[in-house]
């Protein structure tokens, strides 16, 4: 019996401000997650990530958000619980946020029982600025999340 593939998505545009800090929380765990879980930068394209949920047996997808809270809140979400707040994602070029493709992904049947999403409080998304003091601030700690996360639910977990 193989073990389940956990798979940590960090999720964002490098070159858009804070819309980059999945992506800068998934450099902050490589090398640092336990044994079979995989992390995967999607960039720019929240759509990758459906490709990323097929066979996981649980998922843990970081982005930046705008709920109007500070930069550098952290939020939870547990898509278990039911629909995500689509409006609090950024949408990406493509007009498709982590929120709505989280809900194809349910619709689809692809979308692993155990998916929760940590978004970042982002504040600004100007092309070609790298993240703010605050998110920055912000991507340690949101890595901390992820490995206490992991480390909650075994690799044997089947949910």
């Amino acid at each position: 019996m193989s073990t389940p593939r956990r798979v940590v998505l960090g999720v964002g545009n490098a070159d858009r401000g804070d819309d980059g800090a999945g992506l800068a929380v998934a450099a902050r765990l490589a090398g640092r997650v336990p044994a079979g879980v995989a992390v995967v930068a999607c960039e720019q394209e929240p759509t990758r990530l459906l490709d990323a949920l097929a066979g996981a047996s649980s998922a843990l997808v970081v982005d930046a958000v705008v709920s109007g809270a500070e930069p550098g809140t952290l939020h939870r979400f547990d898509a278990g619980d039911g629909p995500l707040p689509v409006r609090v994602f950024r949408s990406s070029t493509h007009a498709l946020g982590v929120g709505e493709a989280v809900e194809l992904a349910r619709a689809l049947d692809r979308l692993p029982a155990r998916t929760l999403v940590l978004g970042i409080e982002g504040g600004a998304f100007e092309a070609g600025s790298g993240l703010s003091a605050a998110v920055r601030a912000a991507v340690e700690r949101a890595a901390d999340v992820v490995l206490a996360e992991l480390e909650e639910e075994p690799c044997t977990s089947g949910r």
